[in-house]
């Protein structure tokens, strides 16, 4: 017996990264996965079938995170598919950085509304689901940034910071039928994209971080499990900096 066996999780932007990582994770541990994605495309494919091999039930929706419509759409099907939803990952993000004086109008609603209004999408569509179940687990994948800030993130680092207050104000609301909310914030995670960064950007950061080296996706995966799981029964309306101490 998993951790979450019998249980259904929703995964979103999770055919690649960090999102896939969190959903083979939860299946090892005897979840069934529905996962979204902009396009189901071969690579979606790929990790529905990856995701399967673990032994679990997974379905892969093409939906865009940020429209309201197609939220509330794709979670009915998700609904009738699994008959349920336990535990939700919002972990759909994109990044268009810019310095605040140079960010165009479309970069901030971009980021916004992939980042933060895809979150109030999928908890909107959601919570009627886990209050008839009586209880759930739902996570926002913010960012240290989105704690402390960054230049030349405003949007970003708004739209974590806005994650983080969300998951906040439903444990509050929520709270009473058994719903808690959490939030995770990496920090330096190796991942392709950071791979890609010169030498000396990556020795910088490496000095900022107390254990001197970057995070692995398997710790994201991890601390999404403890917190979808009932190891944390009692953690709701909290922010777990995963950072490696970068930011105390």
């Amino acid at each position: 017996m998993g951790l979450l066996t019998g249980k259904t999780a929703l995964v979103t932007g999770a055919a690649r990264g960090i999102g896939k990582a969190i959903a083979l994770k939860f299946a090892e541990e005897g979840a069934n996965i529905a996962f979204t994605d902009l396009v189901i495309d071969e690579n979606g494919k790929a990790t529905e079938a990856e995701i399967a091999a673990k032994g679990v039930k997974c379905v892969g929706y093409a939906s865009n995170a940020a429209d309201f419509a197609q939220t509330e759409e794709v979670v009915g099907k998700i609904k009738e598919e699994f008959g349920g939803i336990d535990i939700l990952v919002n972990n759909a993000g994109i990044t268009k950085d810019g310095l605040m004086l140079r960010m165009t109008e479309a970069q901030w609603d971009a980021v916004i509304a992939v980042n933060l209004k895809s979150a109030f999408n999928f908890i909107h569509a959601t919570l009627p689901i886990m209050m008839r179940q009586k209880g759930g687990s739902i996570i926002n994948m913010a960012s240290v940034v989105g704690v402390h800030g960054n230049a030349g993130q405003a949007n970003y680092a708004a739209s974590k910071a806005g994650l983080i207050a969300l998951a906040k104000s439903i444990a509050q609301e929520m709270g009473p039928k058994g719903i808690r909310a959490n939030a995770i914030a990496p920090g330096f995670i190796e991942t392709a994209m950071t791979a890609a960064l010169p030498d000396a950007v990556r020795a910088e950061w490496m000095k900022k971080i107390p254990l001197r080296r970057g995070g692995q996706v398997e710790d994201v995966a991890n601390t999404a499990l403890y917190l979808a799981s009932d190891l944390s029964s009692y953690v709701s309306g909290q922010v777990i900096q995963l950072d490696g101490g970068m930011n105390m």
